[in-house]
């Protein structure tokens, strides 16, 4: 049940940045009337909930070790609780539908969909679907179109896994035992599928122009993972795939911005300083102005330590940074009811504890998803 609360004496976060007036919260939305009873949270501050529009640290929760457990909704819970821990009140969990198999097979991905289906309306937080499609897997598109349309998945993200180098030079790509360990198949046959995909390469491009003017006639967003190049963003925005996910060169990252299309990049890159893959630094597209939301990407806590990397590193002021976990996120997944502590918007927040910054509350939807420490007192007084 979504909680009546008037928040006083905090430092509020709001779009001009921090002030010191109540914030009102009833029937899970920000209101601007004083409603229901007073916490006193002076000492603390108070921020927009964290939409992250990309992640997968789900999956050490649904698949701990190969093979383990099969409790899924379990998984999901355990993955909800983290997500209020860290400040996360919308969160898109991104999951595989790939040729590679294993946790990023199919199978697997109907597993996921279907716990985080059963689960989503049992949690605060709001728990969102996204399929990454891998492109040369053209013959399990039906397949992955059924789940989008069973799930109600409005997001849609495209991948190219595929080691094209090596198999045009006919050498064995790289990892290939482990890949195919985790897949299920021996290297041969692992081999093989990659071979077979690679083969049928020159089917692809008219394959996703029908499966992409498919996915927007229902509404689906879509969005490139990992584009290098102009050339490959003109290519995808030609199909309606308007949303570049983690561009590895500044190339790419400017000609989305440039053609006014949403860039999101990994948190994860803003904390460690630079890509683990070696690609174009968050921090210098940041810095560029090429950035316009972060993403958990494969750890929960990232976010909220990415905004304020961004904050000691002198790239963005407070707000600036924070709008990129919040307000940013939600303007990429046309949700305008959160993101900002606005009157209307959801009642989506976290509380900060301001001398180490650590989230000790999150509220979401109204609700308390995440309460921690000596804060808890205020709240129960």
């Amino acid at each position: 049940m979504a909680l009546e609360l008037t928040l006083t004496g905090a430092r509020v976060l709001r779009p001009d940045g921090w002030d010191a007036a109540p914030l009102c919260l009833a029937a899970g939305q920000i209101v601007a009337d004083p409603a229901g009873r007073a916490v006193d949270l002076t000492g603390y501050d108070i921020l927009p909930g964290i939409v992250d529009v990309h992640g997968d640290g789900f999956e050490r929760h649904m698949a701990p070790r190969r093979g383990a457990l099969r409790e899924r909704a379990a998984g999901v819970v355990a993955c909800a609780s983290e997500l209020a821990a860290n400040g996360i009140t919308t969160a898109v969990l991104a999951q595989f539908w790939s040729w590679e198999g294993g946790m990023r097979g199919p199978d697997f991905a109907c597993e996921v969909f279907d716990a985080v289906t059963e689960v989503a309306p049992t949690v605060p937080m709001d728990l969102r679907l996204q399929l990454r499609l891998e492109t040369h897997y053209t013959d399990s598109f039906p397949a992955a179109e059924a789940a989008v349309a069973r799930h109600g998945i409005g997001y849609v993200v495209f991948n190219d896994h595929l080691p094209h180098d090596r198999l045009a030079q006919g050498r064995t790509p790289q990892r290939l035992t482990g890949q195919a360990l985790k897949s299920g198949r021996s290297p041969e046959a692992h081999l093989a599928l990659m071979q077979g995909l690679f083969d049928r390469r020159a089917e692809v491009p008219k394959a996703l122009d029908a499966l992409c003017a498919r996915l927007a006639g229902r509404g689906v967003r879509m969005g490139s993972h990992d584009d290098r190049t102009a050339e490959a963003r003109a290519a995808w925005r030609a199909r309606g795939v308007r949303i570049s996910e983690f561009p590895e060169t500044h190339q790419a990252a400017r000609a989305a911005h440039d053609a006014g299309e949403p860039v999101v990049l990994g948190a994860p890159n803003v904390v460690r300083g630079a890509s683990h893959a070696g690609n174009a630094s968050a921090q210098d597209l940041i810095a560029a102005g090429l950035c316009d939301a972060l993403a958990s990407d494969y750890h929960y806590p990232a976010p909220a330590r990415a905004a304020w990397r961004c904050v000691e590193l002198g790239l963005l002021d407070i707000p600036q940074a924070w709008r990129l976990v919040s307000e940013g996120p939600a303007r990429v997944l046309g949700l305008e009811d959160r993101g900002q502590l606005v009157p209307g918007c959801r009642a989506d927040l976290v509380v900060m504890d301001r001398p180490s910054r650590r989230i000790v509350a999150t509220l979401a939807n109204g609700q308390v998803a995440w309460l921690s420490g000596a804060v808890a007192a205020r709240f129960m007084a």
